[in-house]
């Protein structure tokens, strides 16, 4: 992984992680993707402990140092705790974690190794477990975290490790 940064932000920081990245150089886009992150996370049928896992299983998997860092307050307040986060690792399917959550990993990884080619006990599975428009949400929730953890990646600049860093929902 590039230590390097390919984009630095000059601009006086504002004391928002995400602004003051390199992403910050585009507040016309950026604002764009604020207001979709908050949709995703407050308006949609998953709830945020469900994101969360979705969101960290996909940084596991995109190798996103700040992404795996990151620990977001909403999905904390909605009872997932760092115990539940230890579990989305490897050995996930043998673990304590929900079959929700499991599904929800289960999920994720397909969407890496070939989204189009769901074998039908997962799919059957997903279908008895979650809601059509649940679903639909999870699809967008891990295109969306992945496309965010891989720009971050290709901007370089990612430390090899972070502390835990709780944060809020960005406005």
């Amino acid at each position: 992984m590039s230590r390097q940064p390919r984009a630095i932000n000059p601009k006086e920081p504002t004391g928002s992680m995400i602004r003051d990245s390199a992403l910050g150089l585009v507040p016309e886009t950026l604002d764009h993707y604020l207001r979709l992150n908050r949709a995703i996370w407050e308006d949609g049928p998953l709830g945020p402990a469900e994101i969360e896992v979705a969101r960290l299983r996909n940084a596991r998997t995109v190798n996103c140092v700040f992404c795996k860092s990151v620990r977001y307050a909403i999905a904390k307040a909605d009872g997932l705790d760092e115990e539940r986060v230890a579990m989305i690792g490897d050995n996930y399917e043998t673990s304590s974690l929900s079959e929700r959550e499991k599904l929800i990993i289960a999920f994720t990884d397909q969407y890496y190794r070939d989204p189009g080619d769901l074998a039908d006990t997962l799919k059957a599975d997903l279908l008895r477990v979650f809601a059509a428009d649940e679903l639909v949400h999870l699809s967008i929730v891990v295109a969306h975290f992945s496309g965010f953890s891989r720009c971050a990646v290709s901007l370089g600049g990612m430390p090899d490790d972070l502390p835990l860093i709780e944060m809020s929902l960005p406005s």
